[in-house]
């Protein structure tokens, strides 16, 4: 959970106080309220003769897992148009949004204990209309996997409801370890 320690409209230090039916952090001066609100991401899940395109983070949180092509989404965009944007940037490919495959929220604390991170991850089908397929931007690596062969370190808990959703719909179920 985000605080702040001083409201960004007037500088006075904020107190904890029920609004709304919530806890939140309140200005006693000019009534501020920060509302926690989530942080929208969209992806695309590319299938190609059974396998899917997964993307393995350079940077932190969880470098060396893999995720779905994915990132936040900018002020200007549409979540489609990030999830495509997004795809470009990290795999080298141009694809074309297929349609919508589903909305999962995720709740992460990270290792420090102090930081959290609540969101939405948007998830595009998709199809490849061009490019090269190339790890890129923040990304150490891209492959295409099977459904009997993904990846044992998946990154954040959004992608792997994603990823047990599509191997539902393909016939398949994550091996037993």
């Amino acid at each position: 959970m985000s605080s702040y320690r001083f409201c960004p409209v007037c500088a006075t230090e904020l107190v904890w106080r029920e609004s709304d039916g919530s806890l939140r952090q309140v200005c006693p001066a000019c009534g501020f309220i920060h509302y926690q609100n989530p942080t929208p991401a969209a992806a695309c899940l590319i299938e190609s003769d059974g396998r899917v395109l997964m993307v393995q983070r350079k940077y932190p949180p969880y470098v060396g897992g893999w995720t779905l092509p994915a990132g936040y989404i900018e002020w200007d965009e549409t979540p489609e148009q990030a999830a495509v944007r997004e795809t470009q940037e990290e795999t080298g490919l141009q694809v074309v949004s297929t349609g919508l495959f589903g909305v999962f929220p995720w709740h992460h604390e990270f290792k420090d204990g102090q930081s959290h991170d609540n969101g939405l991850l948007v998830v595009y089908l998709a199809s490849i209309a061009g490019g090269e397929l190339r790890a890129g931007d923040d990304a150490q690596a891209v492959g295409w996997f099977s459904a009997d062969a993904l990846p044992e370190q998946i990154a954040f808990s959004s992608h792997r409801v994603a990823l047990a959703i599509w191997l539902e719909n393909t016939g398949h179920r994550r091996p037993a370890k």
